[in-house]
């Protein structure tokens, strides 16, 4: 006999590891979204049942999948729909029944397919969270700040649009790649961005994301792009217990440094360092090497700032973005004074580009701060608290207002 809490945690560690690998295969081998999802919840409920009898299985996912997969025969030996699905295995060649094998790259084509581009953006992120980190539908529907019942229907009609459309389940062809790739990985980037704007702590997004993008490494070891995005989320992360002090947001030149994790930050070096050497710098390579200047900078005074500046000019080359020429400004203030950065602002807010962000106002006020321009910098600072989309957004300018 096994111990509960051993077996317990023998399952939520295959859970976490494990559920994306077991629906993939099931989706792979049955094109059953939901029958997937089904018998895959089905194999763990099994394993509570039999692994305090039997003992944790030497390879906890093989024993899950053929779980899986011997319910999803049973569901499908029973009724007709089934049995012709059974035929058409037959005749593609192979045993349905046969051992379970790995298939590294079932999860793969899982990606690609939740991430298809005939796909609403919204759609592929609630399916990438279900299918690959397995989050209930009320867990993703907290997370995104959307009512659960929507969430259910965005997730159907995600898998509908699937069927219908007959989006091939498979990674596309080379000719395709570079596009799709980006659509992945721009999936991955938001449920990270999303966990990092609201400082979750209960199945944190953050976790999903990191662990996603290592899987997506692991299964692309040649494509440096997903090093980049994983060395950025490692970066960031490494600096995420500073953001935050009772309640208000903390800039990157006020944060406590010593509490930076050290392990997250040589990790994200190295792998950026992995990435950079296939010669084939992506924006989230861009992006990350900017937030290593940081990361491994002493103190903000000896920030590299001309580096990050030319590295934004660079990004911005690559991937134009208001935000990113909102972020080059910033580091032309930082290298070549503050006048440099407000003519970069004052040009992007002319463009209109970015009205409505709060962060256009927000960093207008501390540049005209920073050159001794109050009354403006005050108006500024107001019209930023009025776009602040956070608490702890809200909280920082209203301090930086009483500062003035």
């Amino acid at each position: 006999m096994t111990a509960p809490e051993e077996v317990g945690a023998a399952v939520d560690l295959a859970y976490r590891d494990e559920w994306g690998q077991v629906v993939a295969t099931l989706i792979g081998m049955t094109g059953d979204w939901d029958l997937a999802e089904d018998c895959a919840q089905d194999a763990f409920a099994a394993a509570l049942a039999s692994w305090p009898r039997d003992g944790v299985p030497r390879r906890p996912g093989a024993w899950l999948t053929t779980a899986a997969r011997n319910r999803a025969l049973d569901r499908l030996r029973r009724d007709a729909a089934g049995a012709a699905k059974l035929r058409e295995l037959a005749v593609r060649g192979g045993d349905p029944g046969a051992p379970e094998q790995d298939v590294p790259d079932e999860r793969l084509r899982l990606i690609f397919t939740c991430c298809h581009p005939a796909l609403p953006f919204p759609a592929r992120v609630a399916l990438t969270l279900r299918t690959l980190a397995g989050l209930s539908t009320a867990e993703i529907a907290r997370a995104l700040l959307t009512a659960e019942p929507a969430m259910a229907q965005r997730l159907v009609r995600a898998k509908r649009k699937i069927q219908e459309a007959g989006i091939p389940y498979r990674v596309p062809p080379a000719e395709l790649l570079p596009e799709r790739l980006g659509a992945v990985l721009a999936v991955l980037y938001l449920i990270f961005n999303q966990g990092y704007d609201e400082q979750d702590s209960q199945r944190g997004l953050t976790a999903e994301a990191i662990r996603l993008a290592r899987v997506l490494v692991r299964l692309m070891p040649a494509e440096p792009e997903p090093r980049g995005l994983l060395a950025l989320m490692l970066l960031h992360e490494s600096r995420r217990a500073t953001r935050i002090e009772d309640g208000v947001l903390v800039t990157l030149e006020n944060q406590d440094r010593s509490r930076w994790d050290r392990a997250l930050i040589a990790e994200g070096v190295a792998t950026l360092d992995r990435a950079l050497a296939k010669r084939s710098a992506g924006p989230y390579q861009l992006q990350a090497a900017i937030a290593a200047c940081h990361a491994t900078a002493p103190g903000a005074a000896s920030t590299d700032w001309p580096q990050i500046a030319s590295l934004y000019g660079e990004l911005a080359r690559l991937a134009p973005s208001p935000v990113v020429d909102l972020n080059r400004a910033v580091a032309a203030a930082m290298a070549d004074g503050v006048p440099a950065g407000l003519a970069l602002v004052d040009e992007l807010a002319a463009s209109g580009r970015l009205a409505g962000y709060h962060l256009l106002p927000a960093t207008r006020a501390d540049l005209l701060r920073r050159d001794g321009r109050t009354a403006e910098a005050k108006a500024a600072y107001e019209e930023a608290m009025e776009l602040a989309p956070t608490e702890a957004d809200r909280r920082y300018l209203a301090g930086r207002l009483r500062e003035l």
